[in-house]
């Protein structure tokens, strides 16, 4: 697709290391959704640079579904442009890589970090309130329509930054939580690191085409794990429609309803047989391409997240997906 950036800020030899620290790094979490261990000690990105041992190595990468280059096979309908990761959460095993590793922009898919550093730092019940920064006049972007004074808490913000992407209420939140939209961006860059994506770097809290604004899929995964460790991120990605009311300026009451961007949700896409979509986040820009990630079940109930970023349309998007989905069964 023609305007789509794509690139590798690494060499082979630097990003070799940037690979091994985004392993190190990534199995501080308590709980990766690829394995529920717990380790006591703590990464040190100085000590690694100094020679970390093989042997930590080892332990970290263990609690990973980790990957190193392509893992394809005919079996998926994957076109040139994209990017795609399918991840067993039960056996961290990766099932499927194409460009896992590649430096992409990730539309809308960075709400995921904006979500994880909201429910990090904020409280469901905190009252937000819009600032001049939410006007956004950025042709064809996704908006709630926010005034300069209007309120709603965190926990409306969050379903409407979900479920229907509004980027104007991105800015609320990283304004409110942060105390500015660049401090915010700061929490989100040093959160990246804390969880292992070190291939990722963000500029803005809702992924509108920026500069030296990147995320890799792989990374993507390790966000959007972190995030399913909240209770509140899983029930709203869940949700296929929302319905609330925010106040203006004036006090007077303004309604909501929306629908999710994601059309397994929806109804107007479906999964392969036996796999149950939970939820998941869309992204779309002209730079960024089409974007999807996803949380998904098979029949047992085991756990997988799968990643298609660059796609050219829509209907590529999700044939792709159910295409990778497909792995799970076969």
């Amino acid at each position: 697709m023609s305007g789509v950036k794509c690139t590798n800020k690494c060499n082979s030899k630097i990003h070799y290391s940037c690979q091994l620290i985004s392993v190190l790094l990534a199995a501080v979490l308590v709980l990766t959704g690829c394995g529920a261990t717990t380790y006591s000690m703590k990464y040190s990105l100085s000590a690694y640079k100094n020679g970390g041992s093989t042997q930590m190595l080892d332990t970290f990468a263990s609690n990973l579904c980790v990957v190193n280059s392509d893992i394809a096979d005919s079996s998926v309908s994957l076109s040139e442009a994209s990017c795609a990761g399918l991840f067993d959460l039960k056996n961290k095993k990766t099932l499927y890589a194409v460009n896992v590793n590649k430096q992409v922009e990730p539309a809308s898919l960075t709400k995921v970090m904006t979500a994880l550093v909201a429910l990090k730092y904020g409280k469901l019940d905190q009252m937000l309130t819009a600032s001049s920064d939410v006007y956004i006049s950025e042709n064809g972007a996704q908006l709630i329509g926010l005034k300069e004074g209007d309120q709603m808490t965190l926990d409306q913000a969050l379903h409407i930054l979900l479920i229907y992407s509004a980027n104007d209420v991105a800015v609320m939140i990283a304004d409110n939580i942060g105390g500015s939209v660049d401090k915010f961006v700061e929490m989100m860059n040093a959160e990246a690191v804390a969880i292992g994506a070190t291939g990722s770097h963000f500029a803005n809290p809702n992924g509108l085409t920026a500069d030296e604004h990147y995320v890799t899929p792989y990374d993507m995964y390790l966000m959007f794990n972190a995030a399913m460790q909240y209770k509140e991120f899983q029930q709203i990605i869940n949700q296929p429609t929302y319905t609330t009311s925010y106040t203006d300026k004036s006090g007077t009451a303004v309604k909501v309803d929306i629908h999710s961007t994601n059309l397994y949700l929806k109804g107007e896409k479906e999964a392969p047989t036996d796999i149950t979509v939970i939820g998941g986040k869309t992204g779309t820009t002209n730079a960024a391409g089409h974007c999807l990630i996803l949380y998904a079940q098979d029949k047992s109930g085991n756990p997988y997240i799968s990643v298609v970023m660059r796609a050219e349309d829509s209907d590529t998007l999700y044939n792709e997906m159910t295409s990778m989905l497909n792995k799970i069964t076969n």
